[in-house]
């Protein structure tokens, strides 16, 4: 790696950002891999420097190591944040991996996350299955005289949800009244 030529014009760029990483981080609550795409985006789109993407790479992983040991930065809790949020909104805990994952979290943070999950609830899977159900308004939401006809596509929107073939289909066997009994339960 070539020595930074310039001291003053590496300060300067360091300083944008980690001026660039506060602000976003006070927007958006970012995980690790998100802050380092967006600094490297910045970066790319902002400055246009003729810096090496080594160089670069190593002066936001100094950024980003700043963040964490300035507790700014912390995977483990943003994982168990956005778990439960997903969990909320009535994700699958197959989509919630899947979302994580993508987000960049360590599969260590995600085990933990989805652990906690699984105890506070019995069957969390089936809980946000009937949040599912609810939300988009199929299976025992859907009237009797229609809920034959659209068999077939309910459960084709809770498989793309990432529920298994057992629990839609167990979900899609309540009637409205049980269905109904179960929502006032959660």
């Amino acid at each position: 790696m070539d020595p930074i030529s310039n001291k003053k014009e590496f300060e300067d760029l360091t300083a944008n950002l980690r001026d660039l990483a506060y602000s976003y981080i006070e927007k958006y609550n970012p995980s690790k891999q998100q802050i380092k795409i967006y600094l490297l985006k910045k970066y790319l789109k902002k400055f246009q420097g003729s810096k090496a993407k080594k160089e670069i790479s190593k002066i936001i992983d100094n950024i980003i190591l700043n963040l964490e040991k300035n507790r700014f930065l912390n995977d483990a809790l943003y994982s168990d944040s956005k778990a439960r949020m997903f969990f909320r909104k009535g994700y699958s805990l197959r989509k919630i991996i899947y979302s994580l994952k993508s987000k960049g979290i360590d599969q260590k943070n995600i085990k933990l996350s989805i652990e906690k999950i699984k105890n506070e609830k019995s069957d969390p899977d089936f809980v946000s299955a009937v949040k599912t159900c609810k939300k988009k308004r199929i299976g025992p939401m859907r009237p009797e005289s229609n809920r034959e006809l659209f068999y077939k596509k309910d459960m084709g929107i809770l498989a793309r949800s990432g529920f298994g073939y057992d629990i839609s289909k167990k979900i899609l066997a309540m009637s409205n009244k049980e269905f109904n009994q179960f929502l006032k339960l959660i």
